[in-house]
Formats: structure tokens, sequence, C-alpha cells
């Protein structure tokens, strides 16, 4: 496998934005990518001023998404961008994506995946047409724990999978944060950038993604209470969820940002005929097991006895903490490592796919789509569609 860093760009994530500068730290924790260009704002001025910040030549710094893909294209095929790494907000989303994947480059984008289910189809035919590869930045799926509770359901061991309990509590926005100079309250909270959800498309995305993603299995019905508690808000702030699985298990989803205190303490807990599994994110180098006729036990991140996708996605050795940062960068390595197999014409390894990609946008946005129609329903069960 070559050394030869990937050439990355960026749309958004310019002075002043939160997951742009997450992104950039992945991006660069295992050395995969190099920065080359980007379009950090829809104002021409911020991005350059961005741009000169980050240290990038200024003929490589565009005022436009549009104009990036056209000047990029025209670059010899050993200095042009390779990737787009995509950090708008949700309405910003599908047009830059679909225009980089239609101009020949891949894509990574920061969730949820569009605006509405109808881009998040279409979407889906052009990766399918292109060709072109596409990560989703559910970061979670990226903790080494969560790994191992995944590859520890999908070994059987835990028997038939009966129960998910999933939850997201935030306390961020227990008050009406859009309401003042709050840039991430207000765009979140907007229905014209957000889409139809608010804390479900922020966060309850993500607890949706990872009952799936832990427990292998598909959500088929749901049952949703949805909730706008804070007086003046526009969009959701609390809700939560019944879920049938295509298994026969049930489950409860509950994402709020108006649980006040709360930070990020994203949790999941599996119950099959054998035992269970819990990882929260607050101890994230520890999965505990849980068994019906013996005692329990607790897995940890560095370990040598942990399997294969948990090694892959550690980077330090046993008691060193490794958290949301480096979650991240698993997905940027993974797709990195993927997008390099292919370059050489190789086949990549099991471990290297293991990245949340267009199917995973998909099924989330139809989440969206799906929850707060059951909240909005009277019918107690609603059918899971897509």
């Amino acid at each position: 496998m070559t050394n030869q860093k990937l050439r990355l760009g960026m749309i958004g994530g310019g002075q002043g934005a939160f997951i742009g500068a997450v992104h950039r730290i992945a991006a660069r924790i295992d050395g995969e990518y190099e920065l080359v260009c980007g379009a950090f704002s829809s104002n021409p001025e911020k991005s350059k001023a961005s741009g000169e910040l980050l240290g990038l030549s200024p003929e490589r710094v565009y005022g436009s998404y549009q104009e990036l893909y056209e000047k990029e294209k025209q670059l010899p095929e050993d200095q042009r961008v390779q990737v787009i790494s995509i950090v708008t907000p949700n309405h910003v989303h599908f047009e830059p994506t679909k225009l980089a994947l239609e101009s020949g480059f891949h894509v990574i984008l920061d969730k949820p995946m569009t605006f509405s289910l109808a881009e998040a189809l279409e979407l889906r035919e052009v990766v399918q047409r292109t060709g072109n590869l596409f990560c989703l930045t559910h970061t979670y799926t990226g903790y080494p724990m969560v790994k191992e509770a995944k590859q520890l359901v999908a070994s059987g061991k835990l028997g038939k999978i009966r129960k998910v309990y999933v939850e997201y509590p935030q306390g961020w926005l227990s008050t009406f944060e859009e309401g003042g100079d709050n840039k991430q309250a207000a765009w979140r909270t907007d229905p014209n950038q957000s889409g139809i959800a608010g804390a479900m498309g922020d966060i309850g995305t993500h607890a949706f993604n990872l009952a799936e993603y832990v427990s292998g299995l598909e959500v088929t019905q749901i049952c949703a209470d949805i909730n706008t508690v804070v007086e003046g808000r526009l969009l959701d702030d609390d809700g939560a969820a019944l879920l049938k699985f295509n298994n026969g298990a049930s489950g409860v989803l509950f994402a709020t940002q108006i649980a006040a205190g709360e930070e990020n303490n994203v949790r999941i807990r599996v119950y099959g005929e054998h035992g269970g599994l819990e990882w929260q994110q607050d101890i994230a180098n520890t999965l505990l097991v849980k068994w019906l006729d013996r005692p329990a036990e607790i897995v940890r991140t560095g370990s040598g006895y942990v399997g294969s996708y948990a090694k892959h996605n550690s980077r330090t050795p046993g008691g060193h903490p490794e958290g949301y940062l480096e979650a991240f960068a698993n997905l940027y390595r993974n797709f990195a490592l993927t997008i390099k197999a292919r370059l050489q014409g190789q086949e990549p390894q099991p471990e290297w796919l293991d990245f949340p990609g267009i199917e995973e946008g998909v099924r989330g946005m139809a989440f969206i789509e799906n929850v707060i129609a059951a909240g909005q329903s009277e019918t107690k069960w609603n059918q899971f569609t897509i």
C-alpha cells in the first residue's frame, strides 16, 4: 500500500465553524491526506481568509464549490484534488456532493446525508452511476469498542437479538439559544437549513445508525412521540421512538437536546438470548458484556484479546484513552485505505470497508421522515418505508 497522501479539498468549514475543524483534525491524524484546496464559505472573502489561515496556496482557495470543481478538473491528474470533504449545513449537502461525484471526485460528507429522503435516493443513484466512493461521517461507528460490539453480535455468541436500547441525551438547547448569536443553534433549529427535524435529524440519526450498525438489524416499524419543548422553537428538540426490527426484536430510541446538564453520552445496549452488551461514549474504551449464566466481562480497547476490527481501529496501548477525534479519524483512514487499494487495483481488506456509506445515508434520511411522520400519526405502529 502506497504511503502517498490523498489530496483533500473541503467545502464549508471556514472561520467559526465547529465540524470543519474536526474533519481537518481527523484527516491529519494518520497522515493519509493533505488538504490542498477549499471553498470554505459561501462568502468568497471569508473563504479566502479561511484558506490563508490554513496555509493554502491562494490560487487553490475558491469562492464557491462550483469554481473549485471546475478549476481543479483542469489541473494535471497528479495535482488535482482527489477527495472532497463536505461540512456544510444540511441544505447545502446534496448539490455539492452530486456535482463532486459527477466531476470524478470521491466524497466524505457530514451527516445527515441530505435535506430530504428524495435527495438521498437521487444521491444513491449518482453514487451507483459514477462509481466514485462515498463516506458518511456517523462518528460513533468509528470507536473500537463499538466495532467490537458489532462483531460480537455478528458472531452469534449473544444468540438471537431480542432487545435494543439506544439513547443520545444533550442539554445544550435547553434554552432558546437560537435567539442569540449561537450560529450552531441558529441553523440546526431552522427548518429551511436543517430540514423537517431538529433533534431527531441532528442526533437521532446517530442513535438510529448506531442501533442498526451494532445489532446488524434493520428497523421495519416505528411508533414515535416527538416534542418541541422550548417556546418559540421551530423544530423538535426532544423525542422517543419504539422500534420493531426485521428479526422480530423490539427497541427503544430516545434523543433529546433539552436534558439540562447532559453533554453527549451516547449509549447503546443490545440483548440476545444468551447475553447482552453495553457501550457508552463517556467510557468509550470499555465494552461491558453480560451473560445469562456467568459473570459479566469488561472488554477494553487496546487489549490483545479483541477482534481484528477493534485492533485495526486502535492506535495506542491499552489504558490510553481514545475518543471522539480518533473515532472520526478511523472513518477517514478506512476510506483512504479503500481508495488507495482501488488506485492500485487491489481488493480492500474487510476492516477497511467498515465505514458508513450511501445505504446508511438513505436509511438515516428515511428514519428522519418516518419518525416525524410517526410522531404526527394517530396510528400506534407505522411501517418504516423508503
